[in-house]
């Protein structure tokens, strides 16, 4: 049956792309094998989970006035500050070794999202410490250092869920 069709192509298995891994790496590889697949998952769940704190306990600062929660944010907002180029950095390894540094789209949407994060932070930190009583005031500096808290959900939010594509791809019906 099938000779009656014309040949139109031999398939053929193409090896994977090449890419030189200098010694240590491929020794540190070998050595530890899940550091192929899991640094950068392994790592990004604390700035996340440091991101989102920093926003409960202000808003349970607002709530309660009680200054030992707003003191946490700005801890937690510190450790954020700390683990994020960690994430990052361990992020562009995971790119690199298991996506070829390919540009796809999640990894186009998450850096730069990631410094913008990073930035946001290090203001809001730096704008604590010199203004220790932020949130205790009222007018504009008050609303924009709120404005600047909470605009770290939305943001961590979607780099979330862009990484989580990539782990757990959506199934289009």
């Amino acid at each position: 049956m099938l000779d009656r069709y014309p040949q139109v192509g031999i398939l053929k298995e193409e090896k994977g792309e090449e890419r030189q891994i200098p010694a240590f790496l491929a020794q540190l590889l070998k050595q530890f094998p899940f550091l192929k697949r899991h640094p950068h998952p392994m790592t990004v769940h604390f700035p996340i989970v440091y991101t989102f704190t920093v926003m409960l306990f202000t808003v349970l600062y607002l709530i309660t006035g009680i200054r030992g929660f707003e003191v946490t944010a700005l801890h937690c907002l510190g450790a954020g500050i700390l683990f994020t180029p960690v994430a990052i950095a361990t992020g562009y390894f995971t790119w690199w070794l298991n996506y070829y540094a390919k540009p796809l789209r999640p990894v186009r949407i998450k850096i730069p999202l990631a410094f913008t994060i990073w930035i946001i932070s290090a203001i809001i930190f730096i704008w604590r410490i010199a203004v220790p009583d932020i949130l205790q005031t009222s007018g504009p500096p008050h609303m924009i250092y709120l404005l600047l808290v909470f605009s770290l959900i939305p943001i961590i939010t979607v780099i979330g869920w862009f990484g989580a594509t990539m782990t757990f791809p959506i199934e289009e019906e």
